[in-house]
């Protein structure tokens, strides 16, 4: 693109992605803080490893059910709205948690939460199609996601923070994380639908020149991706190529749901304290942030999107590898830290993909499509890792089996790959699988 092109984009991003990326800095948050919970919420309910991973995987479930009907209802009542709504209902069952008793209660809380946040992902990759030329979308993605690491990076040690405020106001420290990281998703929520702009049409910080300009390119775009393509939604959902993108983004879920999960628990069979495993864990979450943004910007370079996946996901296999046979706690801290580096990268690399098939209410309903069925994962993943930690008294079973859901995503991807187009197909304004029909 040419050099105007680039100023319109620096100033959508300083716009637009510190918002985005902090609004899902939140969500992570309130997903996520249930992994440093456990270190006393566990002993305090009574829960083992394994109904711990039935709370955090039915999360999921509601979760993928809604992702299709929230993202099509967002592209019908706008943004803003759409949003705002999730981010205020997360808040609300999100405080909540420090209302459970049990691992029922806590089942129920898990899965009210899942259906709060269906939508919000997809939600808002969608709204980035509406805003950003194609050649942009794999680092403003890539920024957007950095939400992630962010979260865990600030979040982790916050939460252990928390956790020390055991019996004050005859309240829990776990029952602290919950109530207190509520807050923002709350504040959000009112704010969001003044500050985030709708469309570009209505985009007042640019100028007129600049907006038309803009409008008249992301119109060209959706042309040249609609042209010679006019099938159903339905039949778009369940084409090949998107049935694909669902399993290798499997794969992936895999992946980043139990770092996020488990590593504060992996961590504190260091012989740590709580409050030690809880800072510590911010460590590998950095290296995922690095990851991110270096691999995003990577993927953006013609050409290079498909070996941008490549590496994310070859890093994280060899990284879980090494976590999985090395005993040495130091050792394994660089190893963690290495897949970090690798898992955190791989989402947003991976979204660069399907982003560039679709466009309107199609786009919506593919990405939340490929959102929730690749989220089926992290029903079934968490359960797993459990009942492997309950079984063999370790996590390193564990790190296998998600060294083999990293390799599942890479052979899924090369056949996307050889049956509908070279990753060198990626190019500025162009889609990167144009070619399939």
């Amino acid at each position: 693109m040419t050099d105007p092109d680039d100023a319109i984009v620096r100033k959508l991003a300083w716009r637009l992605v510190p918002l985005l990326t902090f609004s899902y800095f939140v969500a992570v948050l309130d997903r996520s803080n249930m992994g440093v919970a456990a270190l006393t919420m566990n002993r305090d309910l009574g829960l083992s490893m394994t109904a711990f991973g039935v709370a955090a995987g039915v999360f999921f479930v509601p979760y993928v059910l809604l992702e299709l009907p929230s993202n099509l209802a967002l592209a019908r009542f706008g943004a803003r709205l759409w949003i705002a709504r999730i981010m205020f209902t997360w808040g609300l069952i999100s405080g909540a948690h420090a209302l459970v008793w049990d691992a029922q209660s806590l089942y129920v809380a898990r899965a009210l939460l899942g259906a709060a946040e269906a939508g919000f992902v997809p939600g808002v990759i969608f709204y980035i199609t509406l805003w950003f030329p194609a050649a942009y979308r794999g680092r403003v993605i890539a920024a957007f996601f950095t939400g992630i690491p962010i979260a865990l990076v600030l979040g982790t040690p916050l939460s252990g923070l928390l956790l020390e405020m055991e019996g004050v106001m005859g309240l829990h420290g776990w029952q602290w994380v919950y109530l207190v990281e509520a807050v923002p998703a709350l504040v959000l929520a009112v704010a969001i639908p003044f500050i985030l702009p709708a469309t570009p049409e209505q985009a007042r910080f640019l100028t007129t020149e600049e907006r038309e300009r803009l409008v008249a390119r992301l119109a060209e775009e959706r042309q040249e991706r609609e042209t010679g393509s006019h099938a159903g939604l339905l039949r778009t959902l369940l084409s090949p190529r998107i049935l694909l993108l669902c399993l290798g983004y499997y794969g992936l879920t895999n992946l980043n749901g139990a770092i996020s999960t488990f590593l504060p628990l992996i961590l504190r069979e260091f012989g740590v304290s709580n409050l030690q495993a809880s800072f510590l864990a911010a460590i590998p979450y950095g290296f995922g942030a690095v990851g991110m943004v270096v691999l995003g910007r990577f993927a953006d370079r013609p050409g290079r999107r498909g070996l941008a996946n490549y590496v994310a996901l070859t890093i994280s296999v060899a990284g879980l590898l090494a976590a999985a046979t090395i005993g040495d706690p130091l050792l394994k801290m660089a190893a963690l830290c290495f897949t970090a580096f690798g898992v955190f990268a791989a989402m947003p690399v991976f979204w660069g993909l399907p982003t560039t098939l679709l466009s309107g209410a199609a786009a919506a309903g593919g990405i939340a499509m490929v959102n929730a069925l690749g989220n089926l994962s992290s029903v079934v993943n968490p359960w797993v890792i459990g009942m492997i930690r309950d079984a063999t008294g370790s996590f390193n079973g564990g790190l296998f089996w998600l060294a083999a859901m990293a390799c599942m995503s890479i052979v899924v991807i090369t056949i996307i790959f050889s049956l509908w187009g070279s990753p060198k197909a990626a190019r500025p304004g162009g889609a990167i699988l144009n070619e399939a029909r």
